[in-house]
């Protein structure tokens, strides 16, 4: 049984709000999205934050958490995004979901900083630089969208 101190349960709370609201983001955001790819992208997207929520709510309830989900699914992160190469400028409404996307992966994961930092147990260090790094395959998944579709040009 995993035993927190009461700061490290507090930043998981947080950091487990957060994931909440990375979940619901997604899928809002899949469904007002034009374009089908991101659709796509945005529910995968929700998938993993859905278990990046789960394992959070393991090690609060003192379980040990299971990482095995993400790491299959972040094994295809640039398959799917790179090789579109149709841009769609004119579709301003998807580009301001993929930037608030995109911003809300680079806050989510320096949340992450801390709660690692503070974790004395290493299997929720671990989970928590596992969680991390997929937080940040899908900001690289957002931006390699963003850039293949013309939303995002890189100087």
């Amino acid at each position: 049984m995993i035993q927190l101190s009461q700061k490290e349960r507090m930043l998981l709370e947080d950091d487990k709000q957060q994931e909440e609201i990375c979940v619901l983001k997604y899928k809002n955001y899949g469904k007002q999205a034009k374009d089908q790819e991101l659709q796509q992208l945005c529910n995968k997207l929700s998938d993993e934050e859905q278990h990046h929520f789960n394992i959070l709510d393991d090690i609060l309830k003192g379980q040990e958490p299971n990482l095995s989900h993400g790491q299959q699914k972040s094994q295809s992160k640039n398959e799917t995004w790179k090789n579109s190469s149709k841009p769609s400028l004119d579709n301003e409404d998807d580009k301001i979901l993929c930037s608030d996307l995109l911003s809300t992966e680079k806050y989510v994961s320096g949340v992450y900083d801390t709660s690692i930092f503070e974790a004395a147990n290493p299997v929720v260090r671990q989970a928590l630089q596992h969680i991390q790094k997929e937080e940040q395959s899908h900001g690289e998944q957002i931006f390699n969208y963003m850039n293949s579709h013309g939303m995002y040009q890189v100087k």
